[in-house]
């Protein structure tokens, strides 16, 4: 396996079935006891996944491998050779007009398919959308950090989504918030696409 990254709760490799030689990526996650049972934050990003599964906008969770021999569970994607970030990093200048509405596009329909089940994402941001290598093809990926709603709405941590998409409710320590704070980061991740820089490249939540 070669190891592609780490996701919010989790380190990601790449591998190939041995039967179909299918190439996918493997999130690894890190059981203390066995006996303990699989962690929360694990259980939430798989029911979650699990409630996404088969939209062309969301990455697809292919296979559930626990290993209670190494403390270890496995979660099997399918496999994108890069994410939005390492995209735009290796581009001269920003994405043609064209390319940016077909992402933000399909980025859009992704997230309405989220919250049309009452799901936030709360970290949605350019290295966790996957790409093609023409990036004519996105998928939204990495919901270690998503949640549920429900009515009246719960409260929530306010350490979430990375510093540079955080919406201002969250970033004044708001910790009953809903979908909005997605569309705050979507809004900022259309900015990065349109000009190749961060719209609020800030190192601190003051400035």
């Amino acid at each position: 396996m070669k190891r592609l990254g780490e996701g919010t709760y989790g380190v990601v490799y790449m591998a190939r079935e041995l039967n179909s030689g299918e190439i996918v990526a493997i999130k690894e996650i890190k059981i203390d006891h066995c006996d303990d049972g699989i962690p929360s934050t694990a259980i939430r990003e798989i029911a979650v996944l699990q409630e996404l599964r088969d939209n062309p906008w969301i990455v697809n969770l292919k296979e559930i491998i626990p290993c209670c021999e190494t403390n270890r569970l496995f979660l099997v994607f399918e496999y994108f050779n890069q994410d939005m970030k390492k995209y735009l990093d290796k581009l001269s200048g920003p994405m043609e007009p064209a390319q940016v509405k077909s992402v933000l596009y399909q980025l859009l329909k992704g997230t309405v398919y989220c919250h049309e089940r009452r799901i936030m994402h709360r970290d949605l941001k350019p290295s966790n959308l996957l790409v093609n290598p023409e990036a004519t093809q996105i998928k939204i990926a990495d919901f270690g950090l998503a949640r549920t709603m429900g009515l009246p709405l719960k409260t929530y941590t306010h350490e979430v989504v990375t510093l540079w998409y955080r919406a201002p409710e969250v970033l004044l320590g708001s910790k009953i918030y809903s979908t909005a704070i997605d569309v705050w980061s979507i809004g900022a991740i259309f900015y990065e696409l349109a000009h190749k820089k961060a719209l609020f490249a800030g190192d601190s939540e003051v400035g």
